[in-house]
């Protein structure tokens, strides 16, 4: 599954936000300039955001968004699915249809529909503070092989 650039883009901006929250609202060109992201877009994205109650915004001089909850009470999961970004490595679009033309499912999508809960549980189980904080690097790398070693399998050959 490869997160797209609206994904990308709003937890790059949220994390921008969460780390200069403390310092009142954050205007989006302010988070454009230093994320790289273009104003336009991020205002599309920070619509959404807002819709959903991740951020709140207010007007005027001194203006800007900031976080609706704190940053170790937002999820990743929460701002990607905010922004409309599926948590899905299907192929399958609902429940009611399969992968395949005949309505069934491909012989792989148990795999793919287990991948994405993985995915979303990894991202729910992330906060903005674990990121803004620098705690997320190794989160999953307790149970993964490290590079060059054996993999299970090849250990069990042996």
């Amino acid at each position: 599954m490869k997160l797209s650039t609206r994904g990308r883009y709003a937890v790059m901006a949220m994390a921008d936000l969460a780390s200069r929250d403390a310092d009142g609202p954050v205007t989006l060109a302010d988070i454009a300039s230093r994320q790289a992201i273009s104003l336009s877009y991020l205002e599309q994205l920070f619509a959404k955001l807002r819709r959903a109650g991740v951020v709140k915004s207010a007007r005027g001089p001194g203006g800007g968004y900031s976080l609706a909850r704190s940053a170790a009470e937002t999820r990743i999961s929460d701002v990607i699915l905010a922004v409309d970004e599926p948590i899905d490595a299907t192929r399958c679009h609902g429940e009611s249809r399969g992968c395949l033309k005949t309505g069934k499912r491909c012989i792989t999508h148990d795999l793919w529909d287990e991948l994405g809960r993985h995915i979303y549980l990894f991202l729910n189980s992330v906060s903005l503070a674990d990121v803004v904080e620098g705690r997320v690097m190794g989160a999953a790398c307790a149970g993964a092989p490290r590079k060059g070693a054996p993999r299970p399998l090849e250990a069990v050959a042996e």
